[in-house]
């Protein structure tokens, strides 16, 4: 598996697994599957409700010498009820526990939204708590902390804007060494990866195939279908490979990690084999001038009346 160098040194595959939207048990068998096919890089989340799962899979693969630790790269990210310093190493030392880790490769400020601690689901708009009342840069000093405790090995932020890098980076003289952001053929976010490519920043795309599959409530009227796209069909043909395949070949040869998630073994194969597939000029430029901008994740569930968030103001 390829690799890209982190600020700090260490390697990072250029292709993961998701597990956003593994439920009911399914991480175990995912991320043990996955391990045995090759993945070296697992992104996990303590609102995916799933890490205990991720945890025993890590552990059996460690027991039965399919990898070692030190073969694995782990992500894992800060939910947003425990946003106020004196919360952000006690929310992952319980990460670690349920992973059945000791430290984690990457530690993620999940988003810049801050919620009242214990109110990870917002209700109404009385439980979130406002930026000026929890400012990120707080936040993000705490998870330094971690970073020098050694819980984690680098550090990192998910939909964030380059703004909101800036004023991080300005506030305490640390930038972040990944961002974690929607991207695909849809959406391809080419300043942003810009920005990234000039900072020393790896650029992490999640939903790289677009997650058709995401809850209801995320969707809006009408969406654009990603893989009805035709020009992705038509590389997809000349390959004879899937339009899956073609976007995560893609997502690979532009620089950014895609994280995509499955749980079925053949598609966790083929996903794994993107990483090596090369697209010619011809065909990244054909996938560079579809006119579609569409974010799937766009952020409006932030909006409930009486609270501090719009869509809007999370994305500048």
């Amino acid at each position: 598996m390829k690799t890209v160098t982190l600020t700090g040194g260490q390697e990072m595959p250029v292709l993961g697994l998701g597990t956003w939207k593994m439920f009911e048990g399914s991480a175990y068998a995912a991320v043990k599957s996955a391990i045995e096919l090759g993945y070296r890089h697992i992104d996990c989340a303590w609102i995916y409700d799933n890490e205990a799962d991720v945890g025993k899979a890590l552990h059996d693969c460690f027991k039965q010498k399919i990898v070692s630790r030190d073969d694995l790269f782990i992500t894992t990210k800060l939910w947003n009820d425990r946003h106020r310093p004196e919360h952000v190493a006690a929310a992952l030392k319980e990460q670690l526990v349920d992973l059945q880790l000791n430290y984690v490769d990457m530690y993620l400020i999940h988003w810049p939204v801050a919620h009242q601690f214990g109110h990870p689901r917002p209700e109404s708009g009385t439980d979130f708590e406002s930026l000026v009342d929890v400012p990120l840069n707080d936040t993000w000093n705490a998870v330094i902390e971690c970073q020098n405790a050694g819980l984690c090995r680098n550090i990192g932020v998910s939909n964030f804007s380059q703004s909101k890098i800036d004023d991080l980076t300005a506030a305490t003289g640390v930038k972040p060494s990944c961002l974690q952001v929607e991207s695909h053929p849809y959406f391809k976010q080419s300043q942003l990866l810009d920005y990234c490519d000039k900072n020393d920043i790896a650029f992490v795309a999640y939903c790289p195939l677009g997650s058709g599959d995401r809850p209801e409530q995320m969707k809006g009227l009408n969406e654009p279908k990603l893989f009805d796209c035709q020009a992705l069909k038509e590389i997809a043909d000349a390959h004879s490979i899937t339009t899956a395949q073609v976007m995560l070949s893609w997502a690979v040869n532009r620089g950014s990690i895609p994280i995509p998630k499955s749980a079925n073994a053949q598609r966790q194969k083929e996903n794994l084999e993107s990483a090596q597939i090369e697209l010619n000029e011809s065909e990244m430029n054909a996938i560079a001038d579809i006119n579609v901008e569409h974010r799937f994740v766009d952020g409006t569930f932030w909006e409930l009346e009486g609270g501090p968030y719009t869509a809007a103001s999370i994305w500048l």
